[in-house]
């Protein structure tokens, strides 16, 4: 099978590959670099598990090719903070108990980001509107809300 050049930065480091056209962005994530944060449910951009922002736009993973990607700036939830440094989203997401089994986090998170990249100060209608793409089968989403709120609203101890 040919493979194409691709380069592209992810969580801020540049990287090279040679890839298969057909290759899926999220199965160069995990399996090409693995970054198992970014997770795959639905496999059709219904789910929201495998978002990720590309170029400050958040996308499902999972509908765009590996060389769709090509120059792009990938963040994945990695890309957010680590046990040292969370991000306020993550902390936010522990202190009010957003976390349930943790699979649809980081597509939650990610959507988050995203939503206060561009409105700071959502309403809850808002980031309600802003999670409409993500699925959660654990929390019924009030928690989640109240997160991104608190977070929002700068209610988080830092």
């Amino acid at each position: 099978m040919t493979k194409y050049p691709l380069e592209l930065t992810v969580n801020g480091k540049k990287y090279s590959f040679e890839v298969e056209a057909d290759l899926r962005l999220v199965d160069l994530l995990r399996e090409k670099m693995h970054l198992l944060g970014t997770k795959e449910s639905c496999g059709k951009g219904e789910c929201g598990a495998c978002t990720v922002l590309m170029n400050g736009k958040a996308v499902a993973s999972c509908l765009v090719l590996a060389l769709q990607a090509n120059g792009a700036e990938i963040v994945t939830v990695e890309g957010l903070g680590g046990e040292e440094a969370l991000h306020p989203l993550q902390k936010a997401f522990i202190e009010y108990g957003a976390v349930q089994c943790g699979f649809c986090t980081p597509g939650m998170l990610m959507s988050a980001k995203y939503l206060l990249d561009n409105n700071p100060r959502p309403t809850r209608e808002e980031i309600r509107a802003g999670l409409a793409g993500n699925l959660c089968r654990c929390t019924g989403y009030v928690k989640i809300i109240d997160a991104i709120e608190a977070v929002a609203e700068g209610r988080l101890e830092q």
